[in-house]
């Protein structure tokens, strides 16, 4: 009888700075110093990858993806020297997927045909809006102009894969203007829209001082809309917040399918399975969040938690679940080294109760389940 096999594995590199901090993010991000410490931080990273060896357990890289912050604010040498320590330690597939966040702004774009000659085939571009009034209160540092040019900018630089980040729900944003920003993005010739909801996140300056976003009704109104006219552009919702024209995002996708990733630099979240005669042990773990810490650190590390199985099919779901088209039903114990017969009870109730689809052969909730879908990733909840 064969072993089971590891979960395929992708990297997150995570580059903390950004020009200024927007009052909407609680990402790890901060403001960037005078003078960017990008050589002492690639040297940092470089350190960490070739540190992650054994954690790879002889499994090459499918996808990598660096986000932020903001990675545009790298030099286009920079990226190129962590890719070139990641395949020489870890080596890549040969359809390896690596994508880099860029925001609009004249001195970024200048790079995009470094990174592409880098090795970065793929382009997230933190549009947020086209509208210049949103984008002031934002606080972004870009104008609508810029948005444009910066999309255009990827496509002669080479870029086939593009996404862009696209935020609704924006203070004093009716319905009609939502679907204008939408219908800009949609003409821009992306085949990937991160388009989601803005929310009020704890430790951010919109938390402290909310600005007046839409009501229910409104919010309920652009959601709707929104996702008609994705549809009518040909584009399909393949999770919560993820539409695509033509594949979907792999290294987004080896995070839902509950898939390994190994993660370095400030801040960065790490997920990775060990098979020891058939026992799974799943780990998550974490960096220090502070660039001046992580740099001044000899092992970055700042805990690490292994996954009880009690917990497995949560985390699973939790992930597996925002997939519109759900996951094959074998992949949880693939993923998780339970049976499905752990957790019989709660899909017989999800599926009398019409949340899951009926099939055997896949975990997937159907139309009313996923408007639903924090119910149903509760039914597995062992607490």
């Amino acid at each position: 009888m064969s072993s089971p096999a590891l979960p395929p594995l992708s990297l997150y590199v995570h580059i903390p700075w950004c020009i200024k901090k927007c009052p909407y993010c609680d990402f790890n991000s901060h403001t960037a110093p005078q003078a960017l410490p990008e050589t002492e931080y690639v040297a940092a990273l470089q350190c960490e990858l070739r540190n992650a060896l054994d954690l790879a357990a002889g499994r090459p890289l499918h996808s990598i993806f660096f986000g932020g912050g903001t990675p545009s604010l790298f030099s286009a040498r920079a990226i190129e020297e962590i890719l070139i320590t990641a395949e020489q330690t870890l080596g890549f597939t040969g359809d390896i997927e690596i994508t880099l966040e860029a925001n609009p702004g004249a001195a970024e774009q200048r790079r995009f045909h470094g990174y592409r000659a880098a090795g970065v085939n793929r382009l997230s571009i933190g549009v947020q809006s086209f509208s210049a009034a949103q984008l002031d209160q934002l606080g972004r540092v870009h104008s609508a102009d810029e948005a444009h040019l910066a999309i255009g900018m990827a496509q002669k630089a080479g870029f086939e894969r593009i996404n862009i980040d696209l935020m609704h729900g924006l203070p004093g944003q009716t319905p009609e203007l939502a679907l204008e920003d939408l219908q800009r993005a949609l003409e821009s010739g992306a085949d990937h829209l991160s388009w989601y909801q803005l929310t009020l996140e704890p430790n951010t300056a919109f938390y402290s001082n909310p600005p007046a976003l839409p009501g229910e009704e409104t919010l309920d109104e652009i959601a709707l809309g929104g996702h008609q006219r994705l549809l009518e552009a040909g584009f399909e919702q393949y999770e919560v917040s993820a539409y695509q024209s033509a594949g979907g995002a792999r290294h987004n996708l080896n995070y839902w399918e509950f898939g390994d990733y190994l993660a370095v630099g400030a801040g960065a979240h790490a997920k990775i399975t060990s098979i020891s005669d058939g026992n799974w042990q799943v780990t998550r773990s974490h960096n220090s969040r502070r660039p001046e810490d992580y740099l001044q650190r000899s092992n970055p590390c700042a805990g690490s938690k292994i996954i009880g199985r009690n917990e497995l099919p949560l985390e699973f779901m939790l992930n597996a679940l925002r997939l519109r088209r759900g996951v094959p039903a074998q992949l949880f114990e693939a993923r998780t080294g339970l049976s499905l017969e752990s957790i019989a009870a709660p899909l017989a109730r999800l599926r009398r109760e019409g949340l899951l689809e009926p099939s055997a052969e896949r975990l997937q909730t159907t139309a009313l389940g996923y408007r639903f879908l924090n119910s149903v990733v509760a039914a597995f909840d062992s607490e």
